[in-house]
């Protein structure tokens, strides 16, 4: 009997193997002789120390350039059939998905922002009752909660209309800034003008209720009571084929208070898990940031073309989609899109693992987050003693129920879970959940998860699955770029470093190498400080430091120059760019070099010496038409903060 065809195909880039081979197998005798060259020089005179951190400096580069190509060894591209999965799952054999949307400040993160997001998860081409969206605000802020219910209301003529015309933008923000629109059937002009007006009334309404100010006034990110509110069609009957069927939506904020602390992102998400287990206990979590809105209604159909291929969906444990921008410039002087992480890392890291998890954009396996810890024949008191007091999540842990009706007292127990206490004296971030220690729980999570043996995948449709907002200041770059050095370096400086706890894992070693890169790019700052101070320096006072050009060594130097620039820009070129980007992007990293790796090291010393205690701060994704502009033009805005234009004022 022939074998039903497969819901996804993964083709090796055979083309770009052979480039990035050969060029990684040169570029090895090269810098292999520039070795040779710099040691055997040693023999003949005593180096001066202005040497010595030059050689210092191209040791560094040179062995974190052999761990980056890693990533170039085995490069994949995926596709999927969402039509064939279709043919063999109807709707109500289609697994639960649970949105996990996060906002933390409505000052930097616009309520009227997260509501499209919100909106554009609950209108996803998914059985609306396979959907339930969960919005975490950090910062228990009443203005939050007044626009997720204005957002329910709304949605309830939002969700059947971009059902009946088949709409593919279901952000209503983006939907109704379009011009280039179709006939999508009869009644459809007339039904859209009447959801604009719609969009537009409770536009105006969570405007007003926010420059009204009290409900701004009375919010206290850092101490406020669990609160959990549900919104759903109570008069809904399963047998009413007539009732518009809506995905569930559920305002949770956690409880905060000074004595205890809350982890920032990842703590969110563990109370999120918590929450959802006890409401939906979806089998699957897309998680989002409140400014990542679904553009393709389509992405949770992709992601089970894998999530339930029988022949992957074992050991898989996520499913990454690559984070892209709407607002973007041609220019793009601020490497928004990350073109280097989600067109080249990411696809080389599919033909070993997977991709580590990134932020946003992912459909998680709820299992993956539980590990092996919950077993049909593991002891109860024992899966409480991991997971925490409460009777019911155990419970919830070893059903797949479904709640259709959310009483007072399952609420109440919401509530528990959602409290500062309920995760002391257990494995919550440690072993269970989204892990904590680190500022970025992204890379964490997913480095144990590799370790532990499940597998990932990156897939990058044509059409993008989820579009957020990209940084448009250079200070919002910078300061973001440090946070994420600081993050992973905090892990780098921790027992699981991945240079030696990946050793006794189940990671393949050109795994290994990847996460180790990826905890060491701060280290680009010693090389990059010694470089462009010490030539120079070297070069005014007469001191040698490079072969003359008549020395036949002065090739090598040479040909490692030009083919690094060369393999940068055929790297550009192959994923669609313009030359500009080339230029573009070795701008912004000899910034970041300075600036972001700098601080992120330096914080991360502090850190650990417990001479500074871990900060989160949200990036800025409110308009600023001023920023925006210089953006546009493609012109750096150095209006920034002493902290980060130090470093830089510093070396020029």
């Amino acid at each position: 009997m022939e074998a039903p065809p497969p819901y996804s195909l993964c083709n090796p880039n055979k083309k770009s193997t052979i480039i990035n081979r050969s060029y990684a197998l040169l570029h090895s005798v090269a810098i292999t002789s520039l070795i040779f060259y710099r040691l055997s020089s040693f023999f003949h005179s005593t180096p001066s120390l202005p040497l010595l951190l030059a050689f210092t400096s191209e040791l560094i580069l040179s062995v974190l350039w052999l761990l980056s190509q890693a990533f170039l060894w085995r490069p994949f591209t995926l596709q999927t059939f969402p039509e064939r999965l279709l043919q063999d799952k109807n709707d109500d054999e289609l697994p639960a998905i649970d949105v996990f949307i996060c906002t933390a400040d409505p000052e930097k993160e616009p309520p009227l922002e997260v509501t499209n997001t919100v909106l554009s998860a609950m209108a996803m081409d998914y059985p609306a009752e396979k959907l339930s969206v969960y919005v975490s605000d950090d910062g228990g802020c009443g203005l939050t909660l007044y626009a997720m219910k204005e957002a329910w209301e709304f949605g309830r003529y939002w969700v059947p209309f971009c059902t009946r015309f088949g709409i593919k933008t279901r952000c209503p923000k983006l939907y109704f800034s379009r011009y280039d629109d179709e006939f999508l059937g009869q009644g459809y002009e007339a039904e859209k003008e009447k959801i604009k007006l719609k969009y537009k009334l409770m536009e105006k309404k969570v405007q007003k209720a926010e420059s009204n100010g009290k409900m701004l006034a009375e919010f206290n990110t850092k101490n406020h009571p669990a609160h959990v509110e549900v919104m759903q069609d109570e008069s809904h009957n399963a047998n009413d084929t007539n009732q518009v069927k809506m995905p569930r939506l559920v305002y949770v904020s956690r409880e905060k208070n000074p004595s205890y602390h809350h982890h920032f992102k990842a703590g969110a998400l563990n109370v999120l898990l918590r929450v959802s287990n006890m409401i939906s206990n979806s089998p699957y979590i897309l998680v989002l940031d409140c400014d990542m809105r679904c553009n393709d209604p389509t992405s949770a159909k992709q992601a089970m073309c894998f999530h339930l291929d029988p022949k992957i969906n074992s050991n898989l444990a996520f499913v990454q989609f690559p984070q892209k921008f709407h607002n973007l410039s041609k220019m793009d002087i601020y490497d928004g899109q990350l073109r280097s992480t989600f067109l080249v890392k990411w696809p080389g890291m599919d033909g070993l693992q997977g991709p580590m998890l990134s932020g946003s954009g992912f459909y998680m396996k709820r299992k993956a987050l539980y590990r092996d810890i919950v077993q049909e024949d593991t002891d109860f008191t024992q899966l409480k003693q991991y997971l925490g007091p409460s009777n019911e999540l155990v419970k919830s842990l070893k059903s797949a129920k479904y709640n259709t009706d959310v009483t007072s007292r399952l609420l109440e127990e919401t509530r528990f879970l959602a409290s500062c206490k309920y995760e002391e004296g257990t494995q919550r971030g440690k072993q269970v959940g989204f892990l904590y220690m680190s500022l970025l729980e992204d890379y964490f999570t997913g480095f144990n998860l590799h370790c532990e043996g499940w597998k990932s995948i990156f897939y990058n449709p044509p059409s993008p699955a989820f579009l957020g907002t990209a940084t448009t200041k250079l200070n919002d770059t910078l300061l973001q770029g440090s946070r994420w050095n600081c993050g992973a370096l905090q892990v780098t400086f921790s027992k699981f470093c991945p240079l030696i706890y990946g050793l006794k894992s189940r990671m393949s070693l050109l795994q290994r190498m990847c996460y180790v890169y990826l905890s060491l790019p701060p280290f680009y700052f010693f090389p990059i400080w010694c470089l462009a101070t010490i030539p120079q320096l070297c070069l005014l006072h007469g001191i040698p430091l490079y072969p003359k050009v008549s020395n036949s060594w002065f090739m090598v130097f040479s040909y490692i120059f030009i083919m690094s620039q060369l393999k940068h820009l055929e790297e550009v070129l192959l994923t669609g760019d313009p030359i500009r980007t080339w230029w573009n992007e070795q701008r912004i990293w000899m910034m970041k070099a300075i600036i972001s790796y700098t601080i992120g090291l330096l914080n991360a010393v502090l850190k650990l010496l417990g001479l500074k205690e871990a900060n989160f701060i949200p990036t800025n994704k409110a308009a600023d038409d001023e920023q925006i502009t210089f953006y546009q033009k493609g012109l750096f805005n150095f209006q920034a903060s002493t902290v980060v234009l130090t470093p830089l004022i510093t070396l020029v």
